[in-house]
Parts: structure tokens; C-alpha cells; sequence
């Protein structure tokens, strides 16, 4: 029996008297749409003498390899690089994903080979293997050969069953799905059985955070939480026609503050123009250990700065590999931990602290105070009977970052705390560290509006960002007097009081969307006056400089 390619919806009417050639283009391209029905398609109808039997098998073979591997590279291209975004890394769980990498690591092979069996899970298990960075070679090797058998066996089938493959494909089908599904339904039931099994006892607060975490937003993992961010970014490009033009909001940081920006330059400016308001902080470059450790003792002798002081990265994001030294030794394993550029800042014990998000159009006589967050670091109270451990699991909010918070604290984890003995779980006033943030805007008085108005003006090319301070007491924020700022971060720093857990995300998106509307509004401004932005090649490369060091830094105190 020969069949017209007309009945089948896939093929063009004509495409069993056209060349081979252009047979086999077509039903490749054909793949990349739905990869089953043109392949079964043309078997079939190679099977009955409507298409040349090489161009369909050639054609569906290389379209599905080819298919899979171009997923394979936008993920492994694509993803990572979205993963590695300044606004996404410090929400994410870099620990948590080395994990999810050396556990592809043992699968892959078997994982690639049962996706090309079971309809419905190629998209994401190409995917996950280009995201979790399963190497090329094997990739390319795993897939090819599935993809060969594959197809073989579509077209042997063809010959035995013919149209009723047809049939018999469908019934698979239906089966696969179902099979799939009851898979993931035990695999998911028996997880939380071995999690129930594993934690309750000790930590009863445990078992609770990972369904509760989906109600509290500013938990929420990045990749859930930035879309909308995302596409406001990328809505605002296109009305202003330039990708990379907030790099102008601040034409005197470099990068204008989005990626890149050297915190010691900004600080010394800072000092400079105010030093009574600036907490004080030297440079130690890159170089030999034996260098930077000479170095640091001088610093120390010479400025006479005590314990505790700070080490911190130059380029830095989210208060990633900040510690408070408080030994010689610490300092001393910090400095060879962290062989970056690194800065040696006075510690201002506050104990309050505080992020102020500042912005001035250029030509504004006078700038404004956009928000105000309140920094409150958690601690913990021992009461003789509980691990560290365990009074962390027991807390109603520290359970949600139970995992840096003990990470942080490995070699005491197991420590009893007397009572009455308070433990602090995070130095960096950080949210990504696990520092809790409070809206701040009964702070935010015309004392203090004035006071970081004067301090920005004396900033060259310095209009919109954030500025976080330490202060002793309440009434000195609000007077804008006796307190120190810690650093000053750019165009991409956040208004951070959107972390306050009264918030609900709308209105944290409601903000956000404001602040990045104003940094391009900035950005514009300051274009127009001659200003251009960078170039979306710089931009990348800075990332990617940046990037590579943010890898390198400890976990932050």
C-alpha cells in the first residue's frame, strides 16, 4: 500500500517527489517542533514507499540529536549566566546547587537515556544537564547513540507494524505518562518519609519550613522571585533603546554601580568629603600571601586598628565573604582564603544599623531619601538543655535559614549555650546573610534627608544607591548626626526595606519597579548631558571578572 504524504498533517503534500535532500531538512526542522510525530510519521510512510526511507531516517535523526544539543548549550550557555546575575546569586543556594551538579554527575547517563524513552521529560532533563554542567563530550556521545537507536527503532517498527504503529505509539504514549507520573508521586512521598524519619525527633521546627516557605515571599528562591524584575528591566530597556544604560546613572562608579564597582574608590572619596560620617577602610591588593599578611600588619600598626576590625571583598555583592576579625589567626585565614582584593575596615560596633536609598536627578538642586530599612541581627538564647542546633531549628524565623546559619557555625553546632548566653547569627547586615530587615520610613526625617544629601553632593557622579550606615542610637539617624557609613553601593543595589515580612510581594514588586524606573530616568538624564553607557560587551566581561572572584570568597560572617 503507498500512502500520500497529504495524511499526514506534519508533511507538506509534496514532499515525497521532492529531492532527498530537502526531504530530510524538512522533517529535521520538523523535530525541533514535536519530535515523535514526524518521526513516526516518516517511518511510516518510508515503510509504505511514500518517502525515501534514507533522507526520513537521516533527516528525523540529526533534527532530534541536533534538538537535543542546541537545549543542552542554551542552558549551559543561557542558565548559568542568569544563575550568576548580581540580583540572583546571593538568594541562591550555591551549596544546594554543587549538590544537584555531583548528583547529575552519577545519573546523567542513565537520566538522558530514560528521557529519550518517556515522553514529557527531555525539555527539562536536556536542560538540567546544560544548567548542572554534565560535560560535552558525554553529552554529545549519550544522546547521539539514544537518539540513533531511537530512530532505528521507529523505523524497524514501521516495517513490521506499519499504520498501526500509529496505534500502538499512542497507547505508550498514554502508559508512559501515567507511569511517569506515579513515579514522581513516590518518589516525592517516599522523600518526605526519609525527611520525617530523619528530623523529627531532634528538630520538630524542621519538618515544617519546606510548605510554609511558599507563604513568605522574601523567602522565595530567585528564579521565582526576579521574573517580573526581569521583565520590568528589560520593558525599560526597550522605552529607552539601550540594554546597559543605568551604567550612566552613576557616571563617577564605575559601571555606574552595576557590576564592577571597587568599594574601597567610593569609600575614599567618601572620606574624603566627609570623613566624620565615613567609617574608615585601606586597600589590600591582590598578591603573595606573605605580601598581603605584611601588609595587613602594617595597616594595623600604622592606623592602630584594633580587634575587631572587618575584612571584606573589594568587589563584592550581598555581603559575600565579609568576616569580622576578632584573632589574629582569623585574620591571617581570611587573608589566605580569600586571595582577592580585599579591604581593612574599622568595625563600628552601632549596634544599630541601617540601608538608605538615595536618588538626585541631574540638575536637582536637592535629592531625596527613597526608603529606609531598619537591620535587626538575629540572635539565639541558650536555656542549658538545647544545641545551637537545635534552639536554630526551634526558632520561628531563623528555621528558614537554618542551613548558612549553621554552615556558619559548624564548630559549635553541638555546643550547649548556658542560659541566658546569646549567640548573634549573622555579622553582614545582609538579608541574603540572613539578616532580618524592617521598612524604616519613620526614620527617614527631613534631618536625615538633608544630612545624606549633603554627603551625596559631595560625590562626583553620584546619583542614585544606597548607603549603609551604623549608629548608636535611634535619635542619631534621625537627627542625621554620629553615624558611619559601612559602604555605598550603585545603580544595582536594592531598596531593601521591600524584605520586610509585612510586605506582601506586590507591593515589594511595587517598589522595585519604581527604583529601577528611576535608574533609568537617571541613566537618561545623565545620557543626555553626554554620558553614553557602556557597552554591552564591557558589561559582560565585568560580570564575568566578577563573577569568577564572588566563587572564590568564604562564607560570610
Amino acid at each position: 500500500m503507498t500512502l500520500s504524504t497529504s495524511e499526514w498533517g506534519w508533511l507538506p503534500p509534496a514532499l515525497g517527489s521532492w529531492p532527498p535532500i530537502l526531504q530530510a531538512l524538512t522533517l529535521g526542522l520538523a523535530t525541533f517542533v514535536q519530535e515523535d510525530i514526524p518521526t513516526l510519521t516518516a517511518a511510516v510512510l518510508a515503510a509504505a514507499g511514500s518517502l525515501s526511507t534514507a533522507a526520513g531516517f537521516w533527516g528525523c535523526f540529526l533534527g532530534i540529536w541536533f534538538g537535543d544539543v542546541l537545549l543542552y548549550a542554551l542552558a549551559r550557555g543561557l542558565g548559568r549566566p542568569v544563575l550568576d546575575l548580581k540580583w540572583v546569586r546571593g538568594r541562591l543556594n550555591r551549596v544546594q546547587l554543587a549538590q544537584h551538579e555531583a548528583w547529575f554527575a552519577r545519573r546523567g547517563t542513565w537520566l538522558l537515556i530514560s528521557a529519550r524513552m518517556i515522553p514529557g521529560t527531555r525539555l527539562p532533563t536536556y536542560l538540567a544537564a546544560g544548567l548542572l554542567r554534565w560535560p560535552v563530550g558525554p553529552f554529545l556521545g549519550v544522546t547521539g547513540a539514544a537518539a540513533l537507536v531511537w530512530t532505528l527503532a521507529w523505523f524497524g517498527l514501521a516495517r513490521v507494524f506499519g499504520t498501526q504503529l500509529t496505534g500502538l505509539w499512542t497507547g505508550w504514549k498514554d502508559v508512559a505518562a501515567l507511569a511517569l507520573a506515579l513515579a514522581v508521586l513516590a518518589w516525592v512521598t517516599w522523600r518526605a518519609f526519609q525527611r520525617t524519619r530523619r528530623t523529627e525527633p531532634a528538630f520538630p521546627g524542621r519538618n515544617a519550613i519546606g510548605w510554609k516557605r511558599w507563604f513568605r515571599w522574601e523567602f522565595w528562591p530567585a528564579w521565582l522571585f526576579y521574573p517580573p524584575v526581569v521583565a520590568r528591566y528589560i520593558h525599560l530597556s526597550l522605552r529607552h533603546r539601550s540594554f546597559t544604560l543605568p551604567s550612566a546613572a552613576n557616571p563617577g562608579i564605575a559601571y555606574g554601580g552595576l557590576v564592577g564597582e571597587s568599594k574601597i574608590a567610593t569609600l575614599t572619596e567618601l572620606f574624603a568629603s566627609s570623613p566624620e560620617f565615613t567609617a574608615e577602610a585601606w586597600s589590600l591588593p591582590e598578591g603573595r600571601l606573605s605580601d598581603r599578611i605584611s601588609q595587613w600588619r602594617s595597616l594595623v600598626d600604622t592606623h592602630r586598628v584594633g580587634f575587631p576590625h572587618i575584612l571584606k571583598p573589594d568587589l563584592g555583592q550581598r555581603g559575600l565573604g565579609v568576616k569580622c576579625i576578632r584573632t589574629e589567626d582569623e585574620a591571617l585565614a581570611c587573608l589566605k582564603a580569600n586571595p582577592a582584593p580585599l579591604i581593612l575596615q574599622r568595625y563600628v560596633p552601632g549596634p544599630l544599623e541601617a540601608g538608605i536609598f538615595y536618588y538626585r536627578f541631574p540638575g536637582e538642586v536637592r535629592g531625596h531619601v527613597f526608603a529606609v530599612t531598619e537591620k535587626i541581627f538575629p540572635t539565639i538564647t541558650g536555656d542549658g538543655r538545647r544545641t545551637l542546633e537545635e534552639l536554630i531549628w526551634s526558632d520561628e524565623r531563623a528555621r528558614f535559614m537554618a542551613d548558612r546559619y549553621l554552615a556558619r557555625f559548624t564548630h559549635r553546632r553541638e555546643e550547649v549555650l548556658a542560659p541566658g548566653e546569646t549567640v548573634r547569627l549573622v555579622e553582614a547586615g545582609n538579608h541574603a546573610q540572613g539578616c532580618i530587615f524592617r521598612d524604616g520610613s519613620r526614620l527617614a526625617t527631613p534631618a536625615l534627608a538633608n544630612q545624606i544629601d549633603k554627603i551625596s553632593q559631595g560625590i562626583s557622579g553620584f546619583h542614585i544607591g544606597r548607603y549603609d550606615v551604623r549608629y548608636p542610637e535611634e535619635s542619631a539617624l534621625i537627627e542625621g548626626r554620629d553615624f558611619k557609613i559601612l559602604e555605598l553601593n550603585g545603580a544595582a543595589a536594592e531598596a531593601t526595606n521591600i524584605y520586610d515580612a509585612r510586605y506582601s510581594v506586590f507591593q515589594a514588586y511595587r517598589i522595585l519597579f519604581r527604583q529601577w524606573g528611576l535608574v533609568f530616568e537617571i541613566g537618561a538624564a545623565n545620557r543626555s548631558q553626554g554620558h553614553d553607557p557602556c557597552k554591552p560587551r564591557d558589561l559582560l566581561q565585568a560580570w564575568r571578572a566578577a563573577s569568577a572572584l564572588f566563587d572564590r570568597y568564604p562564607l560570610a560572617d
